[in-house]
């Protein structure tokens, strides 16, 4: 796995309060079509793709890679956490895992997105204690911007990209209690 290094996947899966995170499965395949096609999903990320091309693109299975983690509402996909290494373009990055997240619009506010990423996270705590972690949204994106101030991501840079301005916070490493 080389973006997390040596873990383990996919991990059992995550339960939380009321979600559970899990690796994709082939019945998820709509779900996916879903987000990557809808434009309230993609307004803050360069736009929608068109749904024909995902049709016949996606693998049978999409997302199934280290670090994707379905988020799972009694049985049906409701949206995506992804821990990734960037790829690199922003110096502040470059070494650190990247938090991300898709959620279909009607689940918006009800608090799934942070109680899903609250648990990736822990998650990664455990796998790689004291690993820095990052995570970039368009400042535009009110909803994403308040995301990360509850998860503890604090500013490290702003900068202009895909025509608008964007924002780099980082959560400092947590650090395993002896």
């Amino acid at each position: 796995m080389p973006d997390l290094g040596s873990v383990s996947w996919p991990p059992e899966p995550i339960r939380t309060e009321r979600l559970v995170l899990r690796a994709a499965r082939a019945r998820d395949r709509p779900a996916f079509i879903e987000l990557l096609a809808s434009p309230e999903v993609h307004a803050h990320l360069g736009g929608p793709r068109p749904r024909d091309v995902l049709e016949r693109e996606l693998p049978e299975v999409p997302g199934r890679w280290p670090g994707s983690f379905v988020v799972d509402l009694d049985g049906t996909m409701i949206g995506q956490v992804l821990l990734r290494r960037p790829a690199g373009d922003r110096l502040a990055a470059v070494g650190k895992v990247d938090l991300g997240y898709l959620f279909l619009p009607e689940v918006w506010g009800l608090g799934y997105a942070a109680e899903a990423c609250t648990a990736a996270l822990g998650w990664l705590d455990r796998v790689l204690p004291g690993e820095p972690v990052v995570l970039a949204t368009q400042t535009a994106n009110a909803g994403s911007m308040r995301l990360a101030a509850k998860l503890g991501f604090t500013e490290v840079e702003r900068f202009h990209a895909w025509d608008a301005e964007q924002w780099l916070g980082m959560r400092s490493p947590v650090t395993p209690s002896r």
